[in-house]
């Protein structure tokens, strides 16, 4: 009746770019309501922004989930867990004390601080959690995230969870030219709440976000014109920033994580060779 898993390999399609360990993959929502000005994956999954659980979520999980075998399972890629539907709904939560009754290692990515709600099943399984935080101004995040928490927020989220000895990641992403490639502030404020590990990566056009960002930020895309559609690399359905713009900001994010005690990765950016830890942060779940 479904002939589609819920649960599968992570990057099946083996790309060059990532540089992701060996893992599995689960959206337990169609969609996302977070509304993200860049978001990638409503360019390839209709109606992306009505947020919808999958058909049959809790049955079906409970079947797949019984045949793991102590893989890490990225929750998830293409859609938050953590939607603003899910404080009523609960499906990740029911969907988390089930996977914690099998043999996995569960990776989160959220932008939500509704995470922290699910601290007491975290801690009863080998997990960790990567949080995007796109900037530390509240203003910014407003306008490329409209439906997600803030940045503070967020920052206090990532801050609790390790307090509550929940391993957590960051990832600043996407990193986009005269918005938010002034890091320092934010780099040196995740050093301070005990952040071991970020991920980086710049922003890649797709038709329907370039839409979207020229119309909230006229201006600065305008300047973006030139970098992406002059001078820029188009890599598969993407238009990226040129590769020597690309090198100077990963590199620049790299020097202040290593200035900062934090290691460093990125993210489908072919620049591997910065990275000082497994790009995904994964090799924080104990």
């Amino acid at each position: 009746m479904n002939g589609v898993n819920l649960i599968s390999k992570f990057d099946p399609w083996r790309s060059k770019l990532c540089t992701c360990p060996p893992k599995l993959t689960f959206n337990p929502y169609t969609g996302c309501d977070h509304a993200c000005v860049y978001c990638y994956a409503s360019s390839y999954i209709p109606k992306f922004f009505s947020c919808r659980p999958k058909k049959n979520l809790v049955p079906r999980l409970k079947r797949e989930a019984a045949k793991l075998k102590g893989e890490i399972i990225s929750i998830s890629n293409s859609s938050d867990p953590y939607p603003n539907l899910e404080a009523e709904t609960c499906l990740m939560r029911k969907c988390l004390e089930i996977l914690s009754k099998h043999d996995c290692k569960i990776q989160i990515v959220t932008k939500s601080s509704l995470v922290v709600r699910d601290v007491d099943i975290l801690k009863k399984i080998p997990s960790m959690i990567t949080l995007t935080i796109t900037t530390d101004n509240n203003n910014i995040s407003r306008i490329l995230e409209p439906y997600a928490p803030s940045s503070s927020e967020r920052i206090k989220t990532a801050e609790i969870l390790i307090e509550r000895d929940i391993p957590v990641s960051i990832r600043i992403d996407p990193i986009i030219p005269f918005v938010n490639d002034n890091l320092e502030n934010l780099v040196k404020t995740l050093a301070s709440i005990g952040v071991k590990h970020v991920t980086s990566s710049t922003y890649k056009i797709k038709p329907d976000n370039w839409q979207r960002f020229s119309m909230v930020m006229p201006k600065t895309a305008e300047k973006l014109k030139p970098l992406y559609f002059g001078k820029g690399e188009k890599i598969g359905r993407y238009t990226y920033l040129p590769r020597d713009l690309r090198l100077k900001l990963m590199k620049k994010v790299g020097m202040l994580a290593k200035n900062y005690g934090i290691r460093f990765g990125t993210c489908r950016e072919g620049l591997s060779h910065l990275n000082t830890a497994t790009c995904d942060g994964s090799w924080l779940i104990s």
